[in-house]
């Protein structure tokens, strides 16, 4: 059996920000301008934005790819996200996670391996859910194995109700998450509002919170210097992109200064009391 290191572990500390490192169009996908050099300077530059600002960790997303494969991207994506991942690890000292949109777990665990990373985010890790892709269906079942066939001790962060995305079925999102934990067996949960940008709601995080008092509580967007505080009365940790870009645009470059701002007000926040 694979050891996974626990999330605290993984961060060395309490309330960790991971900061999104948005990729531009890569090889391939409709809007790609086929400039090798430009990805990699612009994920380097990013990721010494995030390690300068005092970011706990980073999170490697396709984001530029839209409209998303569903399932399965090509080689040609894998390969260049691992090249973007080494030179992001290269960049800073920092964990690793990758994200490979629109629900490519097992290209996510590969990209991981080779380039270094901790953790994985999956989008639709177990259940179904209606989509712009279509319907994805949760492969936990698979992730899973595969990770234990690779022998790696990747953690899989898992959203439970995530953006840009309805539930095949309505069902109380505790019991979505508790589905995750205890029959996915992931290893985080990620709450998220309905779309980029957007906060989660408080009652959504409250709920898993309290199904789930042990396991490690992500807000997965719309977090700012503003509502940090509020977030934090329930997360353990945060995932955010908008609000670390330069102006505020998701297509921008992240400002180091936006993310020492997100780490002030972290350090700011009450301190929540142990569970």
């Amino acid at each position: 059996m694979v050891e996974i290191p626990s999330f605290a572990a993984i961060f060395g500390r309490r309330r960790p920000l991971i900061g999104v490192i948005h990729l531009p169009p890569l090889p391939g996908s409709p809007r790609s301008r086929g400039d090798l050099k430009a990805l990699g300077d612009r994920v380097r530059q990013d990721a010494r934005a995030l390690a300068a600002g005092g970011a706990s960790g980073m999170l490697l997303e396709n984001f530029g790819d839209a409209p998303f494969l569903a399932e399965h991207v090509p080689p040609a994506t894998v390969a260049m996200m691992t090249a973007l991942a080494l030179i992001a690890r290269e960049a800073a000292a920092l964990p690793l996670g990758v994200n490979v949109l629109r629900n490519d777990a097992a290209a996510a665990l590969a990209v991981a391996l080779a380039g270094g990373g901790a953790f994985i985010r999956v989008n639709v890790h177990v259940g179904a859910a209606v989509t712009d892709q279509g319907l994805l269906q949760g492969r936990a079942a698979a992730t899973l194995r595969l990770r234990e066939q690779l022998g790696v001790g990747i953690a899989v962060f898992a959203d439970v109700g995530v953006k840009h995305a309805a539930p095949l079925a309505a069902r109380p999102l505790a019991e979505e998450a508790e589905e995750a934990v205890h029959r996915g067996l992931a290893d985080a949960l990620i709450v998220t509002g309905p779309a980029t940008g957007r906060p989660a709601a408080a009652g959504d995080l409250a709920a898993v919170r309290c199904a789930l008092p042990d396991t490690p509580l992500l807000a997965g967007s719309g977090v700012n210097p503003q509502n940090v505080g509020e977030v934090l009365r329930h997360a353990d940790g945060l995932i955010v992109g908008t609000a670390l870009k330069r102006d505020g645009r998701v297509e921008a470059p992240i400002d180091e200064q936006a993310v020492c701002a997100l780490v002030a007000a972290i350090a700011a926040a009450p301190t929540r009391p142990p569970r």
